[in-house]
């Protein structure tokens, strides 16, 4: 079944380094996404084509809404509140002060309103990643392996099945997911050969199916809940970060990229790497869900 019903297209030319994190708010009907290596956040308003941009303190690898207002972002130096309306950025928790050459990297939030979230090595060199959960005391909570580079999580509609992807290895973990937010049944969903791209952010739409980006693929890609590939959606850039569903209907998506990695000569050949990218499709992706308060 094809579901893309148009080829991506660049909707704010920022020819960033590694745009990141795209997340749907419907509280104000915009995309919300980071530049990691740039250290901003940024907002679009598709209806208004208004386009908003803060400074973080460090870099920063996502932001997620929050019940009451104001967001969860992952720097560097860990999880800290951000207020919009004054550009503050609020220290929280961080996860792993015994390793300062990490950093935080992609986040989603299950359907009971906990954030999940990765870290990873700087470098993308050492195996010192891993997938946090953050409990209700305001500790994180370790659930995975260590790998150099994380990137998820994403989450079933049900609640049922938690997807986390060790990216240099090229692997797409899913695991049972209870009510508690423990992970049991850690298993090989899809692999994906270095040749082919390295799998970066997952996604998951309403039906189950899990949405994949590609960095140095060229593409987005979409697995049945039983990991067989079904549809990949072409970029005329290499390096797809992630997507996120937005729009009214859910059916309009959001592509972040990434310029890096380009050489000079590379970089002219691809003058939309590090852009936003979007197109549309006929199945809509979940309806975001906020953190819970009580952090």
């Amino acid at each position: 079944m094809t579901v893309a019903l148009g080829e991506p297209v660049s909707v704010w030319q920022l020819g960033a380094p590694l745009l990141e994190g795209p997340v749907w708010v419907e509280r104000d009907a915009a995309l919300w996404f980071v530049d990691i290596k740039g250290r901003k956040v940024h907002r679009y308003d598709p209806a208004s084509g208004a386009k908003r941009s803060w400074d973080a303190p460090d870099q920063v690898g996502f932001v997620a809404p929050i019940a009451g207002g104001g967001f969860v972002a992952g720097l560097k130096t860990g999880l800290a509140r951000f207020d919009p309306a004054d550009g503050s950025f609020t220290p929280m928790i961080d996860p792993e002060p015994q390793l300062p050459g990490n950093r935080l990297n992609d986040a989603t939030v299950d359907p009971s309103g906990r954030l999940w979230f990765g870290t990873m090595d700087d470098a993308e060199v050492a195996d010192s990643g891993a997938i946090y959960r953050l409990a209700a005391d305001g500790s994180c909570v370790a659930s995975s392996p260590l790998v150099s580079i994380t990137n998820g999580p994403a989450v079933s509609p049900d609640g049922c099945t938690l997807y986390h992807i060790n990216t240099l290895g090229g692997v797409i973990f899913a695991c049972d997911l209870d009510a508690e937010g423990n992970l049991t049944n850690r298993r090989e969903f899809a692999r994906i050969p270095n040749r082919e791209g390295y799998p970066d952010g997952p996604t998951v739409d309403s039906e189950g199916c899990v949405w994949v980006g590609l960095y140095k693929g060229s593409a987005v890609r979409r697995y049945s809940p039983g990991g067989e590939l079904l549809e990949t959606v072409h970029f005329p850039v290499d390096a797809i970060t992630k997507i996120a569903f937005g729009g009214p209907e859910l059916k309009t998506v959001y592509a972040t990229t990434a310029a890096k990695h380009l050489s000079a000569e590379e970089r002219a050949a691809m003058p939309g790497a590090g852009d936003l990218f979007r197109f549309e499709v006929s199945v809509p992706g979940q309806a975001g869900v906020l953190v819970r308060e009580g952090l």
